[in-house]
């Protein structure tokens, strides 16, 4: 994993245990790596863990683990609205503007999209004296009408998030060309990796998505829509980036390809060098009767005609 990967450290632990050793729920641990609020080295499984070192620098910091506990806690749009002092509907008009920006999401059994925001960054955009216009006043005339045309930047944001969190696990450049390529729909990525070869070896590196009901079903569909680009200018800016990123990888290590194999030599006499030569003196002396030339079948129309009439 990347730069927030650390290479040293003794005895590297599973993910459950370092969630366990630092008193996180499994959501919790796995947003606080993806913050790089915890460092986690590669297995030969292909997943991670955590150096015993790390864990214990955690657990030395000031306030653990309450201070950790925080820095991962994501709340929905009530409870954030609270921690804003602000109505719920004020707090969707600032999110679907792109002022607050979701860093989780889940489909609720009534097939509605939850997002769920970092309590510790409303807190920071309530706290700032910049934002007291839009936290108390009216909305400006122009962010009403684009609210008013249907604006809504959560999911793009969160996609821009969600690949940030990508990116950030792994330094190897297939995995972050594939990274790149998650966010595609599959006729997006085939107009950009042309190579079938590379487009399959992308897939071997796709980051796997959180599951969100069965395969097929209305919730998951629902949640293929939200992690896929739609804007244009999104898809224009994601398609560049993976051309960009399958060109490194492609010179960092080419896609593999089958074998190619030799094809056999049939039995019988071998070319050495000069028997063409001999082959010409030997036709010189000894020509060979030629066969009587065949009469051409004649097909088609006239084919047909000519034997009838013979």
């Amino acid at each position: 994993m990347s730069g927030n990967t650390i290479t040293h450290g003794f005895a590297p632990v599973t993910l459950a245990r370092a969630a366990r050793e630092l008193g996180l729920r499994r959501s919790e641990f796995d947003l606080a790596v993806q913050l790089g609020r915890v460092r986690t080295v590669p297995d030969d499984a292909g997943g991670g863990r955590v150096p015993r070192d790390e864990i214990d620098r955690i657990r030395a910091a000031d306030g653990f683990p309450e201070a950790l506990r925080a820095g991962v806690r994501a709340v929905g749009t009530t409870e954030g609205a609270a921690l804003m002092d602000v109505t719920t509907a004020r707090f969707t008009r600032l999110a679907r503007l792109g002022l607050l920006v979701p860093v989780k999401f889940y489909i609720s059994r009534y097939r509605a999209v939850v997002w769920l925001y970092l309590a510790e960054e409303l807190r920071q955009f309530g706290a700032d004296e910049r934002n007291t216009a839009l936290l108390k006043g009216r909305t400006p005339e122009g962010l009403r009408d684009q609210l008013g045309e249907g604006l809504d930047l959560r999911p793009r944001n969160w996609r821009g998030r969600h690949l940030g969190f990508l990116l950030r696990q792994t330094d190897d450049p297939w995995a972050r060309a594939a990274a790149i390529a998650s966010l595609l729909d599959a006729a997006e990525i085939s107009d950009v990796v042309i190579d079938p070869y590379e487009r399959s070896h992308l897939r071997r590196f796709r980051p796997p998505l959180a599951t969100h009901g069965s395969p097929g079903s209305p919730a998951a569909q629902l949640a293929a829509e939200i992690v896929t680009a739609a804007d244009p200018d999104e898809i224009d800016w994601l398609r560049s980036d993976l051309a960009a990123a399958v060109d490194t990888a492609r010179r960092h290590r080419p896609a593999p390809r089958p074998a190619l194999h030799a094809v056999p030599v049939p039995p019988g006499p071998q070319r050495v060098p000069g028997g063409e030569a001999e082959a010409v003196r030997s036709a010189a002396e000894n020509p060979a009767t030629p066969e009587p030339e065949r009469p051409r079948r004649l097909s088609g129309l006239f084919g047909r005609l000519w034997r009838r009439d013979s």
